[in-house]
């Protein structure tokens, strides 16, 4: 399934910390934006690490859009910027 998240983090360190975490699940589109191709079970574990990550009380706001295969299809690129992130099937036999 793809994700679009986004952020607005005040604090800077955070904001770097919530970045590389995103990094390691998806692809930055945009300053605050990542797409992340994820199965279920990664999904879940990247909720967790965001939930610790984020601090509401501090101001930090966080959005994650979920797009099915349908929708992923109607994304428009206009500008610069990497392609839609998407993962490639592997087979093993």
């Amino acid at each position: 399934m793809l994700y679009l998240i986004s952020y607005d983090i005040s604090v800077d360190r955070r904001r770097l910390k919530l970045a590389k975490l995103l990094e390691g699940y998806g692809q930055r589109v945009l300053e605050s934006v990542f797409e992340c191709d994820l199965e279920a079970s990664a999904y879940r574990q990247l909720k967790q690490k965001l939930s610790r990550l984020i601090n509401v009380a501090e101001g930090d706001r966080l959005r994650i859009y979920q797009l099915c295969g349908i929708c992923r299809h109607n994304v428009e690129i206009i500008g610069e910027g990497p392609p839609l992130e998407t993962s490639h099937d592997v087979y093993i036999f």
